[in-house]
């Protein structure tokens, strides 16, 4: 029961697609079971779902999915946002502050194919393969370069019609927002992380509030500790090792007997160069690990990765899809 005087309504903030409101439906709902207090809705367009065109990367980076949505929460419109952790640039608003990753669906890519039940490797010399993503572009370049990769915008159910109206062969989409959308009878292949390594907080949402605010707190109870683990460790690599929406950049932290493993890589555009690193560190250690494991793939040539893509003409100019990144 809610004890006197807490506020017994929360006002969430959300973007206003599909994916978007399915994910914030399901965590009003664990609110209202959970922490007792009735929950709003309220829906926004932010500055990323407008550009249909332009790069992101150029006018703002992925920062652009959440920066109405908190604006929305300082100015006292709503309490809470939720956002797909990918979403998630590695400096928030100052006033907020992330406080809960409730839970993660399966952070692999999936592989969509036109002849129902292929694999990656099942598909002929030559298939083309859509997707909207910078690193999965370069890292099935890097592993079946002789596939022609095919860049995709549009909504998730729009990219899964591209299969039939453009005849591609196959397109790699997150299977976390599959899952949550109902649509993962659609999926052939959960590709392996081996062959890819999922973007930093594939398949994680994370909820956001004001700083110091009550919410913030009551929030902070929907986190497990084994979500919160892999989340800080994921986050700390995103943060040391810094770049943006078009960087093919990978990490995935995960539990495993002595601690916490993560695993992350920074590639080149044409998936001809990776550097990488892993390490294993007890759960109490998940953000030095983060650290830790983005200067070592920026010590095994991550940097220069880095630098030739932010010299490179023209580099992030591939369109993002108007769910944001967990596609």
């Amino acid at each position: 029961m809610t004890s006197p005087g807490r506020r017994t309504r929360i006002r969430i903030a959300t973007r206003g697609s599909d994916l978007a409101l399915t994910q914030t439906r399901h965590i009003a709902a664990r609110i209202e079971r959970e922490l007792d207090v009735e929950s709003e809705l309220v829906v926004l367009r932010t500055t990323g779902d407008r550009i249909q065109y332009r790069s992101l990367a150029k006018i703002g980076g992925k920062g652009l999915f959440v920066k109405e949505l908190e604006e929305a929460m300082l100015d006292g419109r709503a309490d809470l946002a939720v956002h797909s952790a990918k979403d998630v640039p590695a400096r928030i608003a100052p006033g907020c502050v992330i406080a809960a990753h409730p839970e993660r669906e399966d952070p692999r890519d999936a592989l969509c194919a036109r002849v129902r039940g292929s694999r990656l490797a099942d598909l002929p010399l030559g298939a083309r393969v859509g997707t909207g993503s910078t690193r999965r572009m370069a890292l099935l370049r890097a592993h079946r370069p002789d596939l022609e990769v095919v860049p995709l915008r549009g909504n998730v159910p729009t990219r899964l019609g591209r299969l039939e109206s453009d005849g591609l062969d196959a397109v790699i989409l997150a299977c976390s927002g599959l899952v949550r959308l109902g649509l993962a009878e659609a999926i052939d292949e959960r590709i392996a992380t081996e062959t890819m390594l999922p973007a930093v907080g594939q398949g994680l949402l994370a909820l956001e509030t004001r700083e110091g605010d009550e919410w913030q707190e009551r929030i902070a109870t929907l986190e497990s500790r084994e979500i919160g683990v892999v989340a800080r460790a994921e986050r700390s690599f995103q943060t040391t090792i810094g770049g943006d929406c078009s960087i093919p950049i990978a990490g995935l932290a995960e539990l495993v007997e002595g601690g916490v493993r993560l695993r992350g890589l920074v590639a080149s555009l044409d998936g001809k160069t990776l550097a990488s690193a892993e390490e294993v560190a007890p759960e109490s250690d998940a953000a030095g690990v983060g650290s830790r494991v983005a200067d070592a793939v920026l010590a095994r040539g991550g940097r220069e990765i880095l630098a030739a893509l932010a010299e490179e003409p023209g580099n992030g100019e591939t369109p993002r899809d108007e769910n944001g990144t967990d596609d």
